[in-house]
């Protein structure tokens, strides 16, 4: 775990200094970010396996569950900063007290989400534009993961609390596992028994053959497992935020720490499911161009976030380097932490992406065996593979904008840039250009926004002073 009592204590932290902590906290986020991508890519290639159709269910749910994923992980984030604030202010006890209520808020918030997803899953599918044959398949898999969002918001509360206080090694670990755990459940629960090959060997392989629900089921199971363990080493292992062995508090939410989480969580939720609505929007745009774009789509989508994966582990760290020296009242290291972190993630990302351009033959290989779906995902990779230093600015600028609470404004310059450059380019190029139309589109966006927020951060205006305590 990353030392950050430095920070903590008002003493002087050099250059160097702060390009080592950078790099402790870095690492394992990118870590983490990268095995939820690996499980991404297990659950793709595997799905892809069951045909076009099957691929076609998952890709046409995909970001209507990003929205339901996104709006729980944004109302952790107010707890979570609110945990890195009072740490960095030297206030364990008051990090307890945020860790308790937030337990209560996040797993309300869960179950309602939970209920929501429910009551639509059976027409979500057709509201897309899905075709008959792959509506039932999307309705079973969108509902599947939607049931459990209760246990996933606590996942994303604890990991987040966890990051607050430094700790990005066991957040890391804990989604490697679970991406273990994600191959051997979705092994034996998506395809029927079988027959596998093993150094010559003909071993038979049981399995349920449950398709799609299947690999809605696995990975399910696996994020249930992981939630609890992070839970486990939150509240009875981690120091400064344990509950167990130290003082006993309520878990009832109160009216200050509510008013606090809403204000950075707010405007976050709102952001999101603009920003989500606006993928919705994507998905109706391509559903019309056929199976195989929505197919390819999806699977692009999922190769392509092998790139930006990294600019969120970078997020992370600067939302915790940032929203400390912030509850320390250091804003020469919110400043310095932020642009390191910046300037990193756009070098990264800029190797990632001429990795995804030279590489994007294999990632499609991977994800499927249909030809058409293979050639037409590589395309728009490599249109993509141009916008991810870009992006790299907009993802990392962003999380240590949260880092000092300052939500509003970014969430404003998001929603503006997808629905005022992203959307009106993609209904003008798809029915021209197809699928190609629509990522030029993105790739455009993703560069205006990435300009936008490096004027921001820049211009200072992001700059707080020092929260009262």
């Amino acid at each position: 775990m990353a030392d950050l009592s430095r920070i903590q204590n008002g003493l002087p932290v050099s250059r160097g200094e702060q390009a080592r902590l950078t790099m402790q906290l870095a690492v394992p986020a990118i870590l983490a970010q990268l095995s939820s991508i690996l499980m991404q890519y297990i659950d793709a290639s595997m799905v892809g396996r069951l045909g076009a159709d099957g691929a076609a269910s998952v890709g046409l749910m995909s970001s209507s569950l990003w929205l339901f994923w996104g709006l729980c992980s944004s109302i952790t984030t107010g707890f979570a900063v609110q945990v890195a604030h009072r740490l960095g202010a030297r206030q364990p006890h008051e990090a307890r007290r945020v860790v308790r209520q937030g337990i209560t808020s996040c797993l309300i918030f869960g179950f309602i989400m939970a209920l929501i997803g429910l009551a639509v899953a059976p027409v979500l599918p057709g509201w897309l534009g899905g075709t008959p044959a792959i509506c039932s398949d999307a309705s079973v898999y969108f509902a599947t993961f939607v049931a459990a969002l209760p246990m996933l918001t606590m996942n994303y509360m604890a990991g987040g609390m966890l990051r607050s206080a430094g700790n990005m090694k066991v957040p890391s670990l804990l989604n490697g596992l679970m991406c273990l755990m994600d191959v051997v459940f979705n092994w034996f629960l998506i395809f029927p028994d079988r027959t596998v090959e093993i150094f010559g060997v003909a071993v038979p392989v049981p399995g349920a053959g449950l398709g799609v629900f299947g690999a809605a089921l696995g990975t399910v199971a696996a994020e249930v497992i992981t939630a609890l363990l992070m839970l486990y080493y939150l509240l009875v292992r981690q120091p400064d935020l344990r509950l167990r062995g130290n003082e006993p508090g309520s878990f009832r939410p109160t009216a200050p720490v509510l008013r606090r989480a809403s204000k950075i969580s707010a405007p976050m939720v709102i952001e999101h499911a603009v920003f989500c609505g606006a993928q919705v929007m994507i998905t109706v745009i391509v559903a019309p161009l056929g199976v195989v774009a929505i197919a390819a789509n999806a699977f692009a989508v999922t190769a392509e976030s092998l790139c930006y994966m990294p600019g969120f582990g970078l997020g992370d760290a600067a939302t915790t380097l940032v929203g400390q020296s912030y509850g320390a009242g250091r804003r020469d290291l919110m400043v310095g932490f932020c642009s390191m972190t910046v300037g990193l993630g756009i070098v990264v990302m800029t190797l990632m992406g001429v990795i995804l351009y030279v590489a994007a033959p294999l990632m499609m290989d991977i994800m499927t065996p249909d030809a058409a779906i293979r050639a037409l995902g590589v395309e728009v990779l490599r249109i993509e593979a141009f916008a991810e230093p870009l992006y790299a600015a907009s993802i990392v600028a962003y999380g240590a904008f949260v880092g000092v609470g300052d939500t509003l404004i970014p969430a404003i310059m998001n929603f503006g840039s997808i629905w005022a450059v992203r959307i009106p380019l993609a209904a003008l190029m798809a029915p021209a250009m197809g699928l190609r139309g629509v990522w030029i589109a993105m790739a455009v966006e993703l560069c205006f926004r990435g300009l936008i927020f490096l004027w921001r951060m820049f211009s200072g205006k992001w700059l707080k002073p020092a929260p009262a305590t």
